[in-house]
């Protein structure tokens, strides 16, 4: 047993310059890993904005089949919600509180292609002018979300 508390005595701690290196070595992790955290958060937002544009084509695209809709017209989110195709408006990935603005919209054309334009506090997806495709929506995933 003295010669356990003997060798326990014994041993040395670490040296202030092996601290520094841990401390050093932990900053240059965090320096790495905070900025990918960033950008993960920030693609899945994007993907989301993705998901519910083409959760809302979908959407138009039932009401055109079943007859809730007319093709060729263009319905804001509330239209969809109150022809049924659409239970509630999606919440806007970028905020908490707010789903999306009043002047989205999605148009079906004659031909039973649906464009959509999306907008959110800080994103959108295509423009009032040129509302994004499916096609290019499913083409470029989450680079057709624009900041605004």
């Amino acid at each position: 047993m003295k010669k356990w508390f003997k060798r326990l005595k014994n041993q040395a701690g670490m040296t202030l310059v092996e601290l520094l290196a841990v401390v050093v070595i932990l900053g240059i992790v965090a320096a790495i890993a905070v900025p990918s955290i960033g950008n993960i958060i920030d693609n899945s937002k994007k993907d989301a904005h993705v998901s519910n544009a083409l959760l809302i084509i979908n959407a138009t695209q039932l009401g055109v089949t079943t007859n809730a809709l007319e093709k060729g017209e263009k319905y804001t989110l509330a239209d969809l919600v109150n022809a049924g195709v659409l239970a509630a408006v999606p919440k806007d990935p970028d905020s908490d509180t707010s789903s999306y603005a009043v002047e989205s919209f999605v148009k079906s054309n004659d031909n039973g292609k649906i464009s959509i334009f999306l907008t959110g506090s800080d994103r959108r997806i295509g423009t009032d002018a040129k509302p994004a495709t499916q096609d290019e929506i499913n083409d470029k995933g989450r680079n057709i979300v624009k900041d605004k």
